[in-house]
């Protein structure tokens, strides 16, 4: 145990970088005020650190009394030497440093996860990724955080444009505050973010589904190289699931919407909205209306126009 109540050693581990950073910002705000160029040893290029200079960064003694700090960037990278060097190290550390390893994987099956993973209960700190479910309410969170009000409309059209990149969505929600306030409202993200971000199908398919056709199109116009028979294939999907929804709806069985078509409660809400705008009559037109794009683009007509028009007669 290093002094203040820190382990000796800590893994940062996982793909969220922003995460990482706050862990390592955290560690590094533990240092003594105003002695932290001489208790820092801070290395990012994980090829040009040797193991003898390690080690004695290691066990040297801080200066005041506080305690030393030495991260270590890209620990997943590390060579053979300095790892082992470091696995020998902890099985007897400095009580007056702390190591911190930071990498965006490590298997657990190496030996220095597991020599890290001996020092402490909290001697590894995952950083997973958000799941796509919770990232717009963590992007409210960040933002609340920041001094920032943005509500999940507008947090899930930022992720759309920009990705799940947790560290870019902090950078772009500063700017965005910069630009047009404290309060950001979706037609601020729209009119301010470049879409950097590759088109999800799913996301395609929602506004299809909602009658959203401007959106839709738009999505369209911004996929790169899209297959119209592939694409096609997703929206005669979402149709059929459409259907099943919109049956079970007007059957009063809407529990059971999750369990026929085979997903998670959380993947279906847009589905359930979307299938309450349709009448049965309308979905076997769409259904027609699919099949006969699908003629028309393996019979050599005109791919664009005709799917195009699909688009536009599911939306109206």
């Amino acid at each position: 145990m290093a002094q203040g109540g820190l382990l000796a050693a800590y893994l940062i581990v996982g793909v969220d970088q922003l995460k990482r950073d706050r862990a390592i910002h955290r560690l590094k705000g533990r240092l003594e005020p105003g002695l932290d160029a001489f208790n820092l040893d801070e290395r990012s290029n994980p090829s040009a650190v040797g193991a003898e200079e390690i080690v004695l960064s290691l066990n040297t003694l801080p200066v005041g009394q506080g305690f030393r700090l030495v991260i270590l960037h890209e620990a997943n990278k590390l060579p053979k030497a300095v790892s082992k060097a470091i696995i020998t190290y902890l099985s007897n550390p400095n009580p007056d440093c702390v190591l911190c390893l930071e990498a965006d994987s490590l298997s657990k099956a190496t030996r220095l996860y597991k020599a890290v993973a001996k020092v402490g209960k909290q001697s590894v700190i995952v950083c997973d990724a958000i799941s796509a479910r919770d990232l717009p309410g963590y992007v409210v969170r960040l933002a609340r955080s920041l001094g920032i009000s943005i509500d999940q409309t507008a947090a899930r059209e930022l992720i759309s444009r920009v990705g799940e990149d947790t560290t870019l969505l902090e950078r772009t929600l500063r700017s965005l505050a910069d630009q047009c306030g404290s309060v950001i409202r979706v037609v601020d993200v729209e009119q301010n973010v470049a879409r950097t971000a590759e088109v999800k199908p799913w996301e395609f398919l929602d506004k299809i589904a909602a009658g959203d056709a401007r959106r839709a199109l738009e999505l369209y116009r911004m996929m790169p190289d899209p297959s119209h028979l592939a694409l096609l294939t997703l929206i005669t999907r979402r149709v059929r699931d459409l259907v099943c929804a919109r049956s079970l709806i007007d059957r009063g069985q809407t529990s059971r919407i999750a369990s026929e078509l085979g997903r998670p409660d959380w993947q279906l809400r847009s589905v359930v909205q979307a299938a309450r705008r349709f009448t049965p009559k309308r979905l076997a037109e769409c259904l027609a209306a699919c099949a006969v794009c699908e003629r028309e683009l393996k019979s050599g007509v005109d791919g664009e126009t005709s799917f195009v028009r699909l688009v536009l007669e599911i939306c109206k």
